[in-house]
């Protein structure tokens, strides 16, 4: 469940991340309030987490998730480009993601 929870805090770290860019530096309130409702749920997921698993592991999965689904936000939604060596450096944050679990006890 600890796992799952982990998982679902960082979802919403990419979903507040995308709010955060649609309010525009906080100029538009509806998106301004999804940001911060997200950015809460998000830490208290990870706080909720981290009651059973290590800090160790669950941080660094947390912000990759966080950072992998950004960058796949940004380029579905945004319309992001980016280049092959960018593209190879996500890949190597997702195999440390990966890696993480598959190396924990946890």
């Amino acid at each position: 469940m600890a796992w799952f929870t982990l998982i679902l805090a960082g979802l919403f770290e990419c979903f507040w991340a995308t709010m955060l860019k649609l309010s525009q530096g906080f100029s538009v309130l509806r998106f301004s309030v999804l940001t911060v409702v997200g950015m809460i749920a998000s830490f208290l997921l990870l706080a909720h987490a981290t009651r059973a698993l290590p800090l160790s592991l669950a941080y660094p999965i947390w912000t990759g998730i966080g950072a992998v689904g950004a960058v796949l936000i940004g380029v579905v939604w945004f319309g992001d480009r980016l280049t092959p060596a960018t593209w190879f450096f996500v890949a190597l944050l997702l195999i440390g993601i990966v890696g993480l679990k598959l190396t924990s006890h946890a």
